[in-house]
């Protein structure tokens, strides 16, 4: 979404963030996580579960930390790509389900589909909406702020994010699935462009420590697993969740990779949460598969199904959104052309 130039090695982190998404939702989404009343006789589908639950979590604040990093440069036509984008996976989804279930669906519910903002299950969809309409004044505010009154600043935001929203339950971030917490975790990634801009850190060192602690975190956040309601442990605003998200993304930064490959693949990130969350396509086909096959009991089986079925839907959704930039490329030409307006 952000137009800057990529780097490949935070190309990779996201596809691996999106890939952590689909991995989160075959696991606690679709099969559930133990509560701490369950653990007085825990089992291997138990511990399982935990521990894909934690390694995986980070993949919405990642995503959100890159395009911070990179920063959003706001543009009218690239409000209306995003939107368009948005539209046309939705609206192929549902008349693709008229022409193979027709008496399950309507004509309101095809209108509805064209109504990505206002109608739609995927949370991200309009919350990022709003971080990109943001974004200009968000960019402009910190460009200008000294680093030591940004930091004081965004400080003070993730101390009250995490205090009066995720541990208070306040209604404005209660567990992270709001557009404050990707305002939080865009500007977390703007001070973290500015900061090590700024260190004179060997790389080696803030390699080390930032698997440290995203090691550290994760294994942080599968204990408390066993004591807390998974909704608290796993929320994007919980404070463990926030520091594995953050010591990933640092890592990735110090990795030198140069791949055209990657900055191909890494452009249909976005289009395999369009495609696989959709409610027709999630309750409809992939929810039920995956509860089916963990429900025969074999973790080997369901671990394979989990990687070989991510990959798939990664690599079908790149390969669709390839397609869908071939047929929009005349229309988002006269897009750039005609609209002018940007940040």
């Amino acid at each position: 979404m952000a137009t800057a130039p990529r780097q490949s090695n935070i190309e990779l982190l996201r596809i691996l963030s999106m890939m952590a998404v689909i991995l989160v939702h075959l696991d606690g989404a679709s099969v559930g996580l133990p509560t701490p009343g369950a653990f007085g006789d825990i089992t291997a589908a138990d511990v399982w579960r935990i521990i894909v639950e934690s390694i995986t979590i980070i993949g919405v604040n990642c995503f959100t930390l890159i395009s911070g990093y990179f920063g959003i440069r706001a543009r009218i036509s690239g409000f209306l790509k995003f939107t368009l984008m948005c539209m046309f996976y939705a609206v192929i989804i549902y008349s693709c389900k008229f022409l193979v279930c027709p008496d399950r669906c309507s004509l309101t519910g095809w209108i509805e589909s064209w109504m990505v903002f206002t109608h739609t299950d995927l949370w991200y969809v309009p919350a990022y909406m709003l971080l990109y309409l943001l974004s200009p004044m968000l960019n402009s505010a910190t460009d200008t702020l000294s680093y030591r009154n940004f930091t004081l600043w965004l400080g003070l935001f993730v101390a009250a994010n995490i205090w009066a929203g995720w541990l208070w339950g306040g209604n404005f971030n209660p567990s992270g699935y709001t557009p404050v917490q990707l305002v939080m975790m865009y500007l977390v990634g703007r001070w973290l462009r500015v900061t090590l801009d700024r260190t004179s850190q060997p790389e080696d060192r803030i390699r080390r420590w930032s698997a440290s602690g995203y090691v550290l975190s994760v294994g942080l956040t599968a204990l408390l697993a066993v004591w807390m309601e998974p909704a608290r442990v796993y929320a994007y605003n919980s404070p463990w969740v926030i520091l594995s998200s953050v010591s990933a993304f640092v890592f990735f930064t110090t990795l030198k990779l140069t791949s055209a490959k990657i900055n191909a693949l890494a452009r249909g990130a976005f289009a395999a949460n369009l495609i696989h969350k959709n409610p027709i396509v999630w309750g409809g086909a992939i929810r039920p598969l995956a509860i089916g096959i963990w429900q025969q009991g074999s973790l080997l089986v369901y671990t394979a199904f989990c990687l070989i079925f991510t990959a798939a839907v990664y690599s079908f959704s790149a390969f669709a959104d390839s397609f869908r930039q071939w047929l929009f490329r005349k229309a988002e030409l006269l897009i750039d052309n005609k609209v002018k307006v940007k940040a």
